[in-house]
């Protein structure tokens, strides 16, 4: 009885340990600062956000000058003339949403310019990591950037230093 117990304890153990899944942790954010085309992309993103959110407020600017003469002229005026005055910068405010929604918004300027300049940098990484884990056997990889959160991760099993080497950077 002992014996069969014995043996069908070492057979259960010999499947844990066969079935066991390796892991790997990598940190992305890590991985994509230091990729110099990464750098310079994000540059050039933060160039055209500055541009337009420039833009943006020159307008803001425009708008607001036109209140503050509209507050110190509206008495005087008539009421056709107040109406008109009022649809323009009623126009104005309008122009001005339009516009920082264009850029900003949801599918805007600057997610387009993102979607062009990051994206294909980060289709990369994502390669280098899918051939990491198939030429090193990982079953599965965790992310320890923003995201997921890993409350504990052995700096032996961080893999973000292979996803380098892999994309030539040292």
């Amino acid at each position: 009885m002992k014996k069969t117990l014995f043996i069908a304890f070492c057979l259960l153990i010999a499947g844990v340990i066969t079935n066991a899944q390796r892991y790997a942790v990598i940190d992305s954010k890590y991985i994509l600062e230091k990729l110099p085309e990464y750098k310079e992309s994000q540059t050039k993103l933060d160039g055209f956000s500055q541009q337009w959110q420039q833009e943006i407020d020159n307008k803001q600017a425009e708008l607001d000058k036109m209140y503050k003469s509209y507050d110190a002229e509206q008495i005087m005026l008539p009421d056709d003339l107040k109406k008109k005055r009022e649809d323009e910068l009623f126009n104005k405010e309008k122009e001005l949403r339009d516009l920082q929604k264009k850029r900003f918004g949801f599918e805007g300027d600057l997610f387009k310019k993102r979607q062009e300049l990051i994206k294909p940098i980060q289709d990369r990484v994502y390669a280098a990591i899918q051939k990491l884990a198939v030429d090193k056997s990982f079953d599965f990889i965790l992310d320890k950037s923003e995201g997921i959160t890993v409350i504990f991760a052995d700096p032996k099993l961080d893999r973000s230093d292979d996803v380098l080497r892999f994309l030539g950077v040292k």
